[in-house]
């Protein structure tokens, strides 16, 4: 019961400083970006980007980070990231310029390189070994809330004290709240590899039989699909269902569905599918979203419920399986590596995806939506390539 306890302590104070980072860094433009161009004279364009800079950032930093929570564990990488989370909020606050306002946006780049999923993942691999799955879920449970809170947090703060002290109040509660929280982690000297099985786990990894750098590869591109899909849908979803006929107040009331649908499903992952190697429910989650875009194509405004809902519930059992299922196929050792050089690409192309889904719905409007889901049926593809013995076909 003790370790249940303790547990339950680890998910709730890591998942609620996931929280903070999700949302004072990935969830900060869409309420901040025009104030923050206005007052600065540029386009928010620009602003998105700098984010999107940051986010290629994130994918150079993301290996180097994987081995050194191997190295040591996650507490300390963890802690750093509020350190460069602040900064990279206080440099944005101070910015009367170009100057500032893109060193802001790297600083943040690296923040996320080393403090969102990836590292949380990384960590509690660290702490739990090969029963991290339900960990990782209990995290993503809470982060999934990330923009229900940062959303309304960010435009509360702004109207009261102006974009600058939104980024002053997040970095605030980097240092006062998400800190403290990812301090009480487990020491990483007695959760992790030693440093020689952790050098050797890089060795193994760089030196990696050809079927195990296949299956890396294959996960690599399902993963950075997942990504550019996800990205795309939040930064494109209401003009996507205005196009296919609905209207405005339904659009967003269509959207507002993607949070409850991703939380149900991670709920149902952590209980139903629970049983289930992640292989199995990564498979089932990469075709919600095709499914949905045919509800979408077929029905038009009224099947705009039915495609929010589905992406969202994909979307929530893909991002779990962003951590789980390396775990389950490589195991724990250097899994902090395995995840930095297998979530790289994704990064690299979520920084690409709002302008690319972007261009595509200007010009083909509404049918820009089999570009994503035919993505999401390569995905599909590409796991049923990863084939598990029968008797692993339960976790």
């Amino acid at each position: 019961m003790a370790t249940q306890r303790s547990t339950t302590a680890i998910v709730l104070a890591l998942g609620t400083a996931q929280t903070v980072a999700w949302a004072s860094s990935y969830y900060l433009p869409a309420v901040l970006a025009t104030p923050m161009a206005r007052d600065l004279s540029t386009s928010p364009v620009e602003i998105f980007a700098a984010f999107s800079a940051a986010l290629v950032v994130s994918a150079v930093v993301g290996p180097w980070a994987g081995a050194m929570i191997d190295r040591q564990g996650g507490r300390g990488v963890l802690i750093g990231s509020n350190l460069i989370f602040a900064a990279g909020l206080a440099c944005l606050a101070m910015a009367q310029g170009k100057t500032l306002l893109w060193a802001g946006w790297l600083a943040m780049g690296l923040g996320m390189g080393i403090g969102l999923y990836e590292a949380a993942f990384a960590a509690l691999a660290g702490i739990y070994g090969r029963e991290a799955r339900s960990p990782i879920t209990g995290i993503t449970l809470l982060a999934g809330f990330a923009s229900t809170i940062g959303w309304p947090l960010s435009a509360l703060m702004e109207a009261e004290i102006g974009w600058r002290g939104a980024c002053l109040g997040w970095a605030g509660l980097h240092l006062m709240l998400a800190l403290p929280l990812n301090w009480l982690l487990p020491s990483g000297k007695l959760a992790v590899p030693s440093h020689a099985t952790a050098a050797k786990a890089g060795q193994d990894i760089a030196g990696a039989e050809p079927k195990s750098r296949w299956i890396m590869a294959l996960l690599a591109l399902v993963f950075a699909i997942s990504w550019f899909n996800s990205t795309a849908m939040a930064a494109h979803l209401p003009r996507l269902l205005e196009a296919a006929g609905a209207t405005t107040a339904v659009a967003v009331a269509a959207g507002a569905l993607i949070g409850p649908a991703q939380v149900a499903a991670r709920l149902a992952e952590f209980t139903l599918m629970r049983r289930l190697h992640p292989l199995i429910s990564a498979r089932l989650a990469t075709l919600t979203h095709p499914l949905g875009a045919g509800l979408l194509l077929v029905l038009g405004a009224p099947g705009a419920y039915g495609f929010a809902f589905l992406h969202g519930a994909g979307n929530g059992v893909l991002t779990i399986a962003k951590g789980t299922l390396p775990l389950a196929l490589f195991g724990p050792v250097g899994y902090g590596l395995t995840q930095g050089l297998i979530g790289g690409p994704g990064r690299a192309l979520q920084a690409a995806a709002p302008l690319l889904f972007g261009l595509a719905l200007d010009r083909w409007g509404v049918q820009a939506i089999w570009l994503t889901s035919g993505l999401g049926v390569i995905a599909f593809l590409m796991l049923l390539l990863i084939r598990l013995p029968k008797g692993e076909m339960r976790n």
